[in-house]
């Protein structure tokens, strides 16, 4: 059996030569099994072709039934290239062997857990971070495309508090949000701080390596799993005798990888992580309740003595449509957020409460940025609202602008596109 292979596509008229074929094993053979003909050129021009048809592409996207899709600002586009139609089954069968290659481990891994992570890249177009996913039986693949040079604060927009970080010797600094909201890009911005100007050792656990840092002043090594490490939490203890100064943990999965990081960040490490939570309290509920119900009291002790930062992003698109901005909430260790975090939040007593009246030691929280932005007119004012942890209280706060903005036109308050609990 022969399908169409991925197009000979030339980066820069997108034109299909003629066509050729790539032989595909029957259905039902396993995904293990090296395909007859490896496509390893065309798919890499498919890909090159994906990357540089429009700016701003964070995703590309295989999909059976449908043609090569990108991300665009949050929005997918779908592609139309001369000669090639939607994927097929075995189509993005064949392209998932092509980017797996001859890892035996993530062979298996899509074998027996329905999805592998790996990384791939083109000399000369990029890096991306993969995930091949079984779905309805079929392969389906998405990979998020990683910046080639190491962004810098002011290309990111941080906030003059992040760069307080790149100065911390010991702690543990948490990067949170939902997949794609830019907590890789601000962390390699930090560790690319840190790299131009301290001499120390800098170790990253990464599942799987995204940013490729250079020695400059400080020393870099980076693990990855699977390769390198069997898991976070081996790789974690490991550390503790390579004498790192600085170590990045790509995620806390687990309830031992959260106990190895704490106990590196209480031994003179400064330990940086991520998770998928959407604020600082979402936070600090994941981890302690990772834990059972008669240690979540000790673990409140260590992470409120712990924890230095807490930052939370969202990506919120612009009034323009040029691209993103991302909207930074700050928690920062100070007497008051340790107390609220050893001894738990009450009515009054919220880490949104102390960010409100943070500001001096530089705290943050989204709805006060979100409304920042759209009084400066660099967001969209429903656009915001959705995007808002409160959208109610911040449609009050701007209520002055939206009246000076509708001149005596009525306007009935959005509700939020979801909601997000406290």
């Amino acid at each position: 059996m022969t399908i169409a292979s991925p197009p000979d596509l030339s980066p820069t008229n997108g034109t299909l030569p003629a066509a050729k074929t790539l032989a595909v094993p029957p259905n039902g053979q396993k995904i293990g099994a090296p395909p007859a003909v490896a496509p390893v050129s065309r798919t890499a021009k498919l890909i090159t072709a994906m990357t540089k048809s429009r700016p701003h592409i964070s995703d590309l996207i295989f999909s059976p039934g449908r043609l090569p899709q990108v991300e665009v600002d949050g929005q997918l586009v779908e592609l139309q290239f001369s000669g090639l139609n939607r994927f097929s089954p075995d189509d993005t069968l064949a392209i998932a062997r092509d980017l797996i290659g001859d890892s035996q481990h993530h062979m298996n891994q899509l074998e027996q857990n329905g999805s592998t992570d790996l990384s791939y890249g083109i000399p000369g177009v990029g890096r991306f971070r993969v995930n091949v996913f079984r779905q309805r039986g079929t392969c389906a693949i998405v990979m998020r495309a990683i910046p080639r040079s190491i962004p810098s604060f002011d290309e990111l927009g941080l906030p003059k508090v992040v760069q307080e970080i790149v100065d911390l010797r010991t702690g543990l600094v948490l990067m949170t949000g939902p997949t794609g909201s830019g907590k890789s890009s601000t962390l390699a911005a930090i560790v690319g701080k840190m790299n131009a100007e301290r001499a120390i050792h800098i170790l990253t656990i990464e599942d799987p390596i995204e940013f490729a840092h250079k020695h400059n002043k400080a020393t870099i090594h980076q693990r990855e799993l699977h390769m390198d490490t069997p898991t976070f939490a081996l790789a974690l203890r490991a550390a503790l005798r390579q004498a790192p100064k600085v170590i990045l943990v790509g995620e806390m999965r687990d309830r031992e990888t959260i106990e190895v990081a704490l106990e590196a960040s209480e031994t003179g490490h400064l330990v940086m992580s991520t998770l998928h939570t959407i604020d600082a309290s979402k936070t600090v509920e994941r981890i302690v309740g990772v834990f059972p119900l008669g240690e979540q009291q000790s673990i409140r002790v260590r992470l409120a003595k712990a924890f230095r930062f807490i930052v939370s992003q969202r990506l919120i698109p612009r009034k323009d449509g040029n691209g993103r901005v991302a909207v930074l909430e700050v928690l920062k260790s100070t007497l008051r957020t340790r107390e609220y975090v050893e001894k738990g939040e009450a009515d009054g007593k919220t880490l949104l409460d102390a960010m409100r009246d943070g500001s001096d030691e530089g705290m943050q929280y989204f709805d006060a940025e979100i409304e920042r932005l759209i009084r400066e007119g660099s967001i969209d004012c429903d656009t915001g609202m959705s995007f808002a942890t409160n959208a109610g209280n911040l449609w009050l706060q701007l209520a002055d602008y939206l009246e000076d903005a509708n001149r005596g036109r009525r306007v009935e308050p959005r509700e939020a596109e979801f909601e997000i609990e406290r």
